[in-house]
């Protein structure tokens, strides 16, 4: 499990009366770190609740292997990762329709999106105010800077967005993000401690899963090792994979699913080719433009040791206080070129230096202050492969993205590079803005800004599509219903599902995903589509 999205299906069909048996890798979400927001910082940090999986070397990185944090814990990623909530573009689930997705549409999504949210600007024909998932605005302890960040990226041009999950997604826009009463509400908080109140939901925690038990070519249960014990758990009636973009193709591997002389050659007989089966791997990567601040920001003097543990101790303990603040609180999604179908550039914007980090006088020295903007390329040419190292479930998979390895995605960030640049050198900003700390302003021209590229890109840790549905010849799941092709009694409902990446971060799209998902696995009636948001769906 790795996004905690089996739990919108165990919360949905434990509702039902259904038995559901949940077997997760990682262990209890009790980390204050993953509870109190301000936590995130040091997850990351630390590699906390993470697999620990790493790229290949990647050419395009100018040789470099880069990190890919997946969740290994109650909740999976939704309990690592920042919390932002992006539902991404309506042409994205347009063209996974046009594309052989029937089915996807943004009309026909768009009733799952509300069904699974509780916004807190309260229900519209785009937005719901029922469901399980808290949404909220972000809120800053640095009102001053993001405001004169918004009236310097206005000053450039870009129009402000007062809701960018709403009508449209174009321009600069205060965040959404999945925080409840001052902490983090992740997929386990919203969904699974819900359906286990109902005693139908058995989770099994520190389980790896081994590979799928197959009855020729139906799948009939897990195997797992828990404490060293090897095990079965077999289904009454079907196997669900929410493994992740990179454990789900490798459990499919291991049990002989997956590229037939692939397989082979790691010495698993195939029982099924299926050569799209950890193929299509694509991800969103960002590079971060910092810039030293004239002064400091409320931010930096919470980071002092004493008043940091104290922030988090009363921000676990109540929920409230300045550690229920996150130093973001700004997004954007731009179009760099015109003619572009949806935006190619997303920004994060962080109102504090990116080395941010806890300390105290005469102990370890305060961090020099800053800000940052952070283009991200939302739609890369590039695509990579997950694959297995050998036949053995413990060795981590081999991850190549491909990275910057097409022109077109290196057009892209340069552009988003000179917007950003443009939007901090704007006169709103002049109060907070004292210089440019990297790349720096010897790095002007095209070569200099795509090799600083190269040496600092990171992935925004949004990897999906490794098993697509679709019609082609390398889709994986039929997107009727996710079930694998070819096969009874498995589908896949994680971000591996989608077969190509939205403009945005990918939690929202694959809890949407489960959703739509567990209608299909109730046999329920699909969502009605509607062109401007239909009523929950019942």
């Amino acid at each position: 499990m790795d996004g905690g999205f089996d739990y919108v299906i165990a919360d949905r069909l434990s509702a039902a009366g259904a038995r559901i048996c949940v077997i997760e890798a990682g262990g209890p979400d009790r980390d204050p770190l993953i509870h109190v927001p301000i936590g995130v910082g040091k997850l990351h940090q630390r590699r906390l609740h993470d697999w620990g999986y790493d790229t290949e070397i990647e050419n395009g990185l100018a040789d470099r292997a880069i990190e890919s944090m997946r969740g290994k814990v109650i909740g999976g990623s939704s309990s690592i990762n920042v919390m932002t909530h992006v539902r991404g573009n309506r042409g994205d689930y347009d063209r996974w329709a046009a594309n052989g997705c029937a089915g996807w549409s943004y009309d026909e999504v768009l009733p799952y999106f509300r069904r699974y949210e509780s916004w807190e600007g309260g229900e519209d024909q785009w937005r719901g105010s029922l469901g399980p998932l808290t949404v909220s605005r972000f809120r800053t302890g640095d009102p001053q800077f993001f405001d004169a960040l918004l009236s310097a990226a206005q000053d450039a041009g870009f129009p402000i967005n007062p809701d960018y999950n709403g009508a449209r997604q174009d321009g600069f826009a205060r965040g959404q993000t999945t925080i409840r009463a001052g902490r983090r509400c992740s997929a386990a908080v919203a969904f699974l401690r819900p359906a286990l109140k109902r005693g139908k939901v058995t989770v099994i925690g520190r389980a790896q899963a081994t590979r799928l038990v197959m009855d020729g070519r139906r799948a009939r249960g897990i195997e797992y090792v828990r404490g060293g014990t090897r095990a079965q758990v077999m289904a009454e009636r079907e196997v669900i994979l929410s493994a992740g973009v990179f454990n789900t193709p490798q459990l499919l591997m291991l049990s002989g699913i997956g590229p037939a002389d692939h397989l082979r050659a790691t010495g698993i007989a195939p029982i099924h080719d299926l050569p799209g089966v950890g193929g299509n791997l694509q991800d969103h990567l960002a590079v971060t433009l910092s810039f030293h601040r004239r002064a400091t920001g409320s931010f930096h003097a919470l980071m002092r040791a004493d008043r940091a543990a104290l922030a988090i101790a009363q921000a676990y303990l109540f929920g409230t206080g300045p550690a229920t603040i996150l130093p973001g609180g700004i997004t954007a999604f731009l179009r760099t070129q015109p003619g572009l179908a949806v935006p190619d550039i997303q920004f994060f914007v962080r109102g504090t230096a990116i080395e941010a980090d806890w300390w105290f006088p005469g102990i370890r020295p305060p961090y020099r202050d800053g800000f940052s903007l952070s283009p991200v390329l939302l739609h890369p040419e590039a695509r990579g492969r997950v694959s297995l190292r050998s036949a053995d479930p413990r060795d981590k998979v081999r991850i190549v993205h491909n990275f910057l390895t097409r022109e077109a995605d290196l057009r892209s960030f340069r552009a988003g590079v000179r917007i950003a640049r443009d939007v901090a050198s704007r006169a709103p900003l002049d109060a907070f803005r004292q210089s440019e700390k990297s790349p720096g302003a010897a790095v002007a021209a095209d070569a200099e800004i795509d090799a600083w590229v190269r040496r600092t890109a990171r992935s925004a840790h949004h990897p999906s599509c490794t098993c697509p549905m679709g019609t082609g010849p390398d889709a994986v799941l039929d997107p009727a219903d996710l079930r694998v092709r070819g096969l009874e009694g498995l589908r896949v409902v994680d971000a591996s599902a989608m077969p190509d990446l939205v403009t945005g971060n990918i939690n929202a799209c694959v809890l949407m995903i489960a959703e739509k998902a567990s209608d299909a696995i109730l046999g329920g009636i699909p969502a009605t589509p509607s062109s401007a948001g239909a009523a929950p769906v019942p």
